[in-house]
């Protein structure tokens, strides 16, 4: 590391979240050398606690850089930012009020640049990516990540390569072409994308920025964990529900308030995490449910939100740990559902969610029922993209003029969900 203790990362290696494997940070690194998991940026966390306070400067940025000593980048110099990260947090009184919960509050991410969460770790990854020397990026994706990488990559001067699902919503292949990539459209899910990437680039000299399969894009994603602990004043919500195909905020989530405990920031509680996926594809509900450590992998997984379509997520295990240690639970909902929470946050709340953070909505009766949430729970929800993203849910959506939140509820609670307590 280079610098002085005031003007520097205190990231200090890499670690395997599996073996405990440590790894350089100053080369570029992919997943563990030993056993092939996830890599981890560790921090001197001791002497930042000595140095940095949980209120940045007047002159921090208004973006998820404002933590920037607690971030993986070395030199400014190779910082690929657009303007991400320190979205808004609102309280949804009159959704609340129709669940009977009277601290519902919902981290909006679709102000991000390229509409969604994904800008906060492709803008990470990219800039570390840049500091390593990479020119040449791929990635395998539902849409969104995509398109973030292709923007970033394209403001970093990189080659962006990307494997879409041919039935991904036509927008966000799109979005990619538009940023220049180079997008090719694969049969079949995410994890088809996958494997026509990798018999592709073999030869290539593309670096793999797929989800957790470097150690950056987490890095971005845990930003939400420090801006949640700042907006609700240090003092985090009681249950945090996310909705998860591959994971990595939920994770990154996580992470950070691990090191904001070692800081000192904030206390000894933590949130009960909650894992929401679709009906149609729902491993680590599964898993969960049957107590396992990994998931199975999916088979036909199908679903209208297209971010949860991900048949098996690679750090399985460390979602599941996550929930399990939190005291949270895993949850599945139905595309109906989903649709039913779009027309309804939309027409009370003037807030357009994604398929995906409608998924966190549909989920709340089913919480409420199983006492996860009580009405005087402090809830935060996690709405994961613009819904104008999403062209074709939406008309489903309008067209659904004669929606009745209150009827939906008892839709849900009547069994129409896959749910079980651990």
């Amino acid at each position: 590391m280079t610098g002085s203790s005031a003007d520097r990362s205190f990231m200090t290696h890499l670690q395997c979240s599996a073996c405990g494997c440590i790894a350089d940070h100053r080369v570029l690194q992919t997943v563990c050398p030993s056993c092939g998991k996830t890599l981890l940026a560790r921090y001197d966390l001791s002497l930042a606690s000595k140095v940095l306070t949980r209120d940045p400067s007047g002159n921090a940025p208004h973006t998820m850089w404002r933590h920037r000593k607690l971030l993986p980048l070395i030199d400014d110099t190779n910082k690929v930012s657009l303007g991400e990260g320190c979205t808004p947090v609102f309280p949804l009184h009159r959704l609340g009020r129709s669940l009977d919960l009277k601290e519902l509050h919902i981290k909006d991410e679709s102000a991000n640049p390229t509409g969604s969460f994904k800008a906060r770790g492709l803008s990470m990854a990219v800039s570390r990516a840049k500091e390593l020397g990479v020119t040449e990026v791929c990635v395998p994706t539902a849409g969104n990540a995509g398109s973030a990488l292709a923007a970033y990559g394209a403001a970093a001067g990189m080659r962006v390569h990307v494997y879409v699902p041919a039935d991904t919503p036509a927008l966000q292949i799109d979005e990619c072409r538009t940023y220049g990539a180079d997008v090719h459209l694969v049969a079949g899910t995410i994890s088809d994308a996958a494997r026509a990437m990798n018999e592709e680039r073999t030869g290539q000299e593309w670096f793999d920025v797929s989800t957790l399969k470097e150690p950056y894009r987490l890095e971005g994603k845990k930003t939400l964990g420090y801006e949640i602990a700042e907006q609700f004043d240090w003092d985090l919500p009681e249950v945090i529900v996310y909705p998860t195909g591959g994971g990595t905020g939920l994770i990154g989530m996580w992470k950070s308030f691990e090191e904001m405990g070692q800081l000192g920031w904030i206390g000894v509680q933590r949130p009960k995490m909650v894992c929401v996926q679709s009906t149609g594809c729902a491993p680590l509900v599964r898993a969960f449910e049957n107590g396992s450590g990994s998931s199975e992998f999916w088979e036909n997984a199908s679903t209208l939100a297209s971010g949860l379509r991900v048949p098996r997520a690679f750090a399985d295990a460390l979602i599941l740990g996550v929930l399990r240690e939190s005291g949270g639970t895993a949850v599945a909902v139905d595309d109906e559902n989903i649709v039913s929470a779009i027309r309804a946050v939309a027409s009370t709340e003037g807030i357009l969610l994604s398929p995906e953070g409608a998924a966190t909505v549909a989920a709340l009766p089913l919480l409420k029922t199983a006492g996860i949430v009580q009405q005087n729970t402090r809830v935060l929800i996690l709405n994961t993209a613009t819904g104008l993203k999403y062209p074709e849910v939406l008309r489903m959506a309008a067209a659904n003029t004669r929606i009745d939140w209150k009827q939906t509820v008892a839709y849900i609670d009547n069994g129409h969900h896959s749910f079980k307590q651990s």
